[in-house]
């Protein structure tokens, strides 16, 4: 008898992490991600070697359940009807398994020649174009958005469309995302009690809007290391540099998470990172150059942040995350190939309970005589 596949769990994982520039090694990652049970492939775009709309459409054919995602792509650098129309082909390639993150933008987006970041009005026009273009409508329209004077797809919806997300920090990214999208897309490195804040934030937005708040899905990303050896300490290190270093986003986490703020002044003004500028610093350099500055940030924010350890201690992490509301988990960090003793270690958790504590106090040991 063929054994079933275990149950979806509210579990993803990014595919391609760090500066992976071979796309192909997704598709192994996505067959390992449907074996263990995950329930979202995500994608986080980056121009070269990243491709939304070619490593998406890659996955769905290599794939037959998991769900796949962007997280994110940015609203700026795709037109509304080419942005609509990949969400849609996608999601009738797989049959509904499309989720379409985008995101408002950051400093990088300069170089491009577009604004870096995306005004509350164009974030609320661009989500209604492309639920009309989704719905077969031609849409015309002038405003902050652009100039569009025929926006229409060919033929009529096969599918429902896809669901619209954003990535959110600030609380006005919030708000917009409670009030105008299907879900929203929290960062790494904040600990289970901002998630908790933040989610009540976002469902409360969706509420005064007049929307369901118990439809507004949560996606909180956990950078995740199991059993991490001293290179997945370097990933870590990496990471979090990459996310705390650039104003205003860590000053937002770091405010968000109730840390005190001094040590990101010390970690901007390290060598490797004073005359960085807009550029990312993980793009900039390899997870083992910033060890550096990495350890410049005060592990209590590491600790307190992030889900690192054994499989089962992972999983008691995670638990909090989905217990401060989140309705799915982000895994960020380890590619899905290398997430199997944490699903196990989920699964176990999950169907029998949570170990009981140890207790307060252990009694000394007898101790040899001479």
């Amino acid at each position: 008898m063929i054994p079933l596949p275990p149950a979806p769990l509210p579990l993803g994982s990014y595919v391609l992490p760090g500066g992976t520039t071979d796309p192909s090694q997704a598709i192994g990652q996505a067959l390992a991600a449907e074996r263990i049970g995950l329930t979202t492939l995500w994608i986080s775009e980056r121009l070269g070697h990243r491709d939304l709309g070619v490593v998406a459409g890659a996955l769905g054919q290599a794939t037959t359940s998991v769900n796949i995602g962007s997280a994110i792509t940015p609203f700026h650098i795709r037109h509304p009807a080419v942005l609509a129309s990949l969400a849609s082909t996608m999601q009738t390639l797989t049959h509904g398994r499309f989720l379409l993150g985008l995101g408002r933008g950051g400093a990088w987006l300069a170089g491009l020649g577009v604004t870096p970041a995306t005004p509350a009005q164009t974030v609320v026009d661009i989500a209604a174009i492309l639920r009309r273009l989704w719905a077969g409508d031609t849409v015309t329209y002038r405003g902050p958005a652009g100039h569009y004077p025929r926006l229409q797809l060919a033929g009529p919806p096969q599918t429902a469309p896809a669901p619209l997300l954003m990535a959110a920090l600030g609380p006005n990214s919030l708000r917009l995302a409670g009030q105008h999208f299907d879900g929203v897309i929290l960062p790494a490195f904040l600990t289970p009690q901002a998630v908790a804040r933040m989610t009540t934030a976002a469902r409360s937005a969706a509420q005064a809007a007049g929307r369901d708040p118990a439809a507004l899905r949560i996606y909180a990303t956990v950078l995740t290391l199991a059993d991490p050896t001293p290179h997945d300490r370097d990933i870590l290190a990496g990471r979090a540099v990459g996310y705390l270093h650039p104003p205003p986003h860590g000053d937002r986490i770091a405010h968000l998470n109730g840390w005190n703020p001094a040590p990101l002044a010390r970690l901007r003004a390290h060598p490797l990172l004073a005359g960085l500028g807009p550029a990312l610093a993980d793009e900039k350099y390899r997870p083992q150059e910033l060890a550096g500055p990495a350890r410049l940030i005060p592990d209590s924010w590491l600790a307190t942040s992030t889900a690192t350890g054994t499989p089962a201690a992972c999983t008691l992490r995670l638990a909090e995350y989905l217990d401060a509301g989140a309705d799915e988990l982000i895994l960020h960090g380890t590619p899905p190939d290398r997430l199997g003793s944490l699903t196990t270690a989920y699964q176990r958790t999950t169907t029998t309970g949570p170990p009981p504590p140890a207790p307060a106090d252990h009694p000394s040991p007898p101790q040899p005589t001479a």
